[in-house]
């Protein structure tokens, strides 16, 4: 069975790094990646563009781009579940129930979010649901960094080749390769609020939304 590639995250708002390792995970691998906007936190106002001006901005970025897809299941689950939070595990389990259990299945994710693994709500339990496919940022280097209980839970996991990920459900641990990139949505929005350069961090569709709607600019500008 083919494999299935999700990248998930906030896309506040996506920009040019995102759609780089989205692409490279294409590439390397051959198959579709499904992008994911989370929902917005429950109980608080969304610290930047809220859910749907994300999920929109996300497919203004990939527009009808061969093998990148929207995927809107975690902003459809928070509609049918208000105020229940969004973790990635419960996503996967979903996943799981739809695909089934021996579907070859993959999370992407940046290296930061590797790092911080740990912090997330059942994250030992991930393994068992995905393999994870991470994709290295300037500043965060992976093996050198992981130790601990990360250490010890990603010990034995790392994949050295993509056949790793079709070969097996889940488990696996594979550094993607692709060209490093110093984008990032807290520089955009941080860029936009100061009155900088913003533009060309992003997809010029997305741009022209951002800039429509006002979205990121500082409370006193």
């Amino acid at each position: 069975m083919s494999l299935r590639i999700y990248y998930g995250g906030t896309f506040d708002p996506v920009h040019l790094g995102h759609l780089a390792i989205a692409r490279a995970a294409r590439d390397e691998l051959q198959v579709a990646v499904r992008m994911l906007p989370a929902a917005d936190p429950p109980h608080r106002p969304a610290p930047g563009a809220n859910a749907e001006q994300r999920c929109t901005m996300l497919g203004l970025a990939i527009g009808d781009e061969p093998g990148l897809l929207l995927d809107r299941r975690e902003l459809d689950r928070a509609e049918h579940f208000p105020g229940r939070p969004s973790y990635t595990v419960d996503t996967l389990r979903d996943l799981r129930a739809e695909l089934g259990p021996s579907r070859p299945l993959a999370w992407l994710v940046g290296a930061d979010s590797l790092l911080g693994l740990p912090s997330w709500h059942e994250w030992q339990a991930l393994f068992g649901l995905a393999h994870f496919i991470v994709a290295e940022r300037p500043g965060s280097p992976l093996r050198a960094s992981v130790d601990g209980a990360l250490g010890q839970a990603t010990e034995g996991r790392w994949a050295d080749n993509e056949q790793a990920l079709f070969t097996s459900p889940a488990g696996r641990i594979l550094r993607l390769h692709h060209p490093l990139r110093v984008e990032s949505a807290s520089a955009v929005r941080a860029q936009i609020a100061a009155g900088g350069p913003w533009r060309a961090m992003l997809a010029p569709a997305v741009a022209d939304y951002v800039s429509g709607h006002g979205l990121y600019r500082s409370r006193t500008s």
